[in-house]
Order: structure tokens, then C-alpha cells, then sequence
């Protein structure tokens, strides 16, 4: 895992990128022995060093629910779920609300989802306000209050090689990450003051 890990321009923040080699994953797991606990396994070694390196590991999935992503699923505490502002997302929430239920139930009894990230909002367009009204009303709580705003400059990042903060960071898509970073921040030190002692 050590030899994979890049460092950023951005201190503190180290990344993992994938490469071509993971498309063929999905093939080569389903013969193996624990085939779900892969990626959970290989960062509890003691030879990853994982927990005491980073305080947060972010595991960014494909939207498919494969055995790719059915490791992250059973490696990880939370699931953040990026929603965009549109009336189909609302459909693929719901299939990945249950599945997240069935890794809890037999595979993962932590995992539960931490939050809701509405993104590519377009406060102009009434199917994005309606959107955006459905999922608080469906979710609660768990949506964040910060929304991503459907922005050029977040499009055009990517094209350069840079992630939107770097590229423009005055920018309404890079600013609203700001906020959405902060709220993070909050709901995660709220969430380890509730949490049980054990």
C-alpha cells in the first residue's frame, strides 16, 4: 500500500490513485477466499500502517455496486453519499440505502451512512428545488446543509490536472467545498462526543 500512496500539493493530504489494473478486479475476486474483505483486510495489516497515518481515509467509489465497491463498503465506518440535484439520483439513494443495510447486516454491523452531499444544485431550475426539497424531507437530518452548485470552473479542474481549489478557489464550486469541509469537521467532532464510551 506504501508504495501506491502519492503526496499533493496540499499538505496533510495524501491520495491513492487508481490505476488501470483495477478494472480487472472485479474478475479477479470472485474465485478469492474473503473476497469482500479485501481492501478492509489490507488496511488493517500492520504493515499498511493505515489507522496511525491517517486520520481520515476517504475511499472515493464507481456508482455501481460491484465487488469494488462492495469492499470499500465493508472496509469503511460511514458512507458519504454525493446526490446530484436530479430526479433519477433519487432512485439510486434508495438501492444503495438498502445495500448499505444488507453490508450492515452481514458483513459490517458499523457502517451506516454519515451524510448526504447534494451537489451539481441549480437554484435556477425548479426540478433541482424540488429535488433538493425531497431528499431533506426524505433524509432529514443526514442531508448537509452545504449544497455544491452546478459550476464551470468545478468542470474545467479536472482538464487541468488540479483539483478546484487549486484551480480556483474563489470560485462559487470551490467555495462551497470550503463550507461543505467545515460542516464535516462539525458533524464529525459531534459525532465522536456521542459516540459510547466503550
Amino acid at each position: 500500500m506504501g508504495e501506491c500512496v502519492r503526496q499533493t500539493r496540499i499538505p496533510g493530504l495524501e491520495v491513492m490513485p487508481a490505476s488501470v489494473q483495477l478494472a480487472g478486479a472485479e474478475i479477479e475476486l470472485i474465485d478469492m477466499e474473503r473476497r469482500e474483505n479485501r481492501l478492509a483486510d489490507a488496511l488493517a495489516a500492520p504493515e499498511s500502517d493505515a489507522r496511525q497515518r491517517w486520520n481520515i481515509v476517504l475511499i472515493d467509489c464507481p456508482p455501481s455496486l460491484g465487488l469494488v465497491t462492495l469492499n470499500a463498503l465493508v472496509a469503511v465506518d460511514a458512507v458519504l453519499v454525493p446526490l446530484q440535484a436530479e430526479f433519477l439520483a433519487l432512485e439510486g439513494i434508495g438501492a444503495l440505502g438498502n445495500t448499505i443495510e444488507r453490508v450492515k447486516k452481514r458483513l459490517n454491523p458499523r457502517l451506516h451512512i454519515f451524510g448526504v452531499v447534494l451537489t451539481m444544485v441549480d437554484r435556477r431550475m425548479t426540478l433541482s428545488q424540488q429535488v433538493v426539497a425531497d431528499v431533506r424531507g426524505h433524509y432529514g437530518e443526514l442531508v448537509f446543509g452545504t449544497t455544491i452548485p452546478r459550476n464551470v470552473r468545478i468542470a474545467e479542474a479536472p482538464s487541468h490536472g488540479m483539483p478546484v481549489l487549486i484551480y480556483d478557489n474563489a470560485c462559487a464550486g470551490s467555495q462551497a467545498y470550503i463550507l461543505l469541509a467545515s460542516e464535516f469537521i462539525r458533524r464529525r467532532r459531534l459525532a465522536a462526543e456521542q459516540a459510547p464510551v466503550q
